[in-house]
């Protein structure tokens, strides 16, 4: 715009405090102001409806975009601050079959500033900052590659956020050239890896994307993650009953993962109608978590939190989009 530089900080700054208007800007001239106003906008992401654990303190949100799509946010608060699992995409193209995030399929891709914004709205309701960040909301982040990439450059900001690049997660499904090209920036994120089971023929069955990229395909990929990060890789595995639980698919998956620098998280998986599934047994869990470490793979269970307010990805919003659908009917 032909503005001098330092304007574009003061701006920036303004916006990472949260600025919805451009008269707010204190700093900024009339003249300047009056251009902003005819030429740009500030993303401006609303709670439509927010949910709290009476369990564990989990907050749930719903977030009403300006085009009037809804994404969801969940703060998880832990003994070392609070984190903020964001959504990336409205929707989600990817297919997994345990997932409600992927039920209704992608609308569009959230902007950089529409994931920021979350965060910002979180942090204004809650009067608490955000330590961390997981991009594990609705969406396949890497699917969205150029706006998650610009999202990380202004959230690690020292002008904007600063939140360091450690203390953000980044899930994927596993698309393999997005996982070598995030690897060749040799940002320091922690990259978790949706992997969900030890063989090609039953990750089919669970993920649409395993009929594109192998297991074998995938594992190269992390490994060439790891040599230009040597940044220790998250294998998410959600444990289905009947599927992917037994004692044959745990030796798999030691067999898979052994001598990688690396740790599983294994998950209950949540019960999506839709989906037909069921969570494994508890007995059957701890049972796979030992097999791991026999095989010396470091497992750990994750801690279920919001399970009184559909705090898993796409639950909420899918209840809230089926219930809009029944009132116009």
């Amino acid at each position: 715009m032909g503005e001098k530089k330092y304007r574009g900080k003061q701006i920036f700054e303004w916006v990472n405090k949260g600025a919805k208007r451009w008269e707010d800007m204190t700093n900024i001239g009339k003249v300047l102001k009056e251009k902003l106003q005819k030429n740009t906008f500030i993303t401006h992401v609303k709670i439509e409806k927010k949910m709290v654990s009476k369990i564990d303190g989990t907050t749930k949100y719903l977030f009403l975009l300006e085009d009037k799509n809804i994404i969801e946010g969940v703060v998880m608060k832990y003994k070392h601050g609070f984190t903020a699992c964001i959504s990336s995409q409205v929707g989600c193209v990817m297919g997994c079959s345990f997932c409600a995030s992927t039920i209704g399929g992608l609308i569009r891709d959230l902007r950089a500033g529409e994931m920021i914004d979350q965060i910002l709205q979180m942090q204004q309701d809650l009067g608490e900052r955000i330590s961390n960040i997981v991009l594990m909301g609705s969406g396949e982040p890497l699917h969205n590659y150029r706006e998650v990439m610009k999202f990380l450059e202004i959230v690690n900001s020292e002008s904007g956020l600063n939140i360091g690049n450690r203390h953000i997660t980044l899930s994927t499904c596993g698309l393999v050239p997005e996982i070598k090209k995030l690897a060749d920036l040799q940002i320091p994120i922690n990259l978790a890896v949706s992997l969900h089971a030890p063989n090609d023929e039953t990750r089919q069955i669970m993920m649409p994307i395993a009929k594109k990229y192998s297991i074998k395909a995938l594992m190269e990929a992390c490994e060439y993650y790891l040599q230009k990060n040597n940044r220790r890789i998250t294998f998410e595995y959600a444990l289905v009953k009947e599927v992917n639980d037994e004692e044959v698919h745990a030796k798999q998956l030691g067999q898979l993962l052994k001598g990688m620098l690396c740790y599983v998280n294994l998950i209950p998986v949540n019960t999506v109608a839709e989906a037909r599934y069921e969570k494994s047994r508890e007995e059957q869990v701890k049972r796979f978590q030992k097999v791991l470490k026999s095989q010396g793979v470091e497992a750990t269970i994750r801690r279920e939190m919001g399970a009184d307010i559909d705090a898993a990805c796409g639950q909420l919003r899918n209840n809230y989009i089926n219930k809009k659908i029944k009132e116009k009917q």
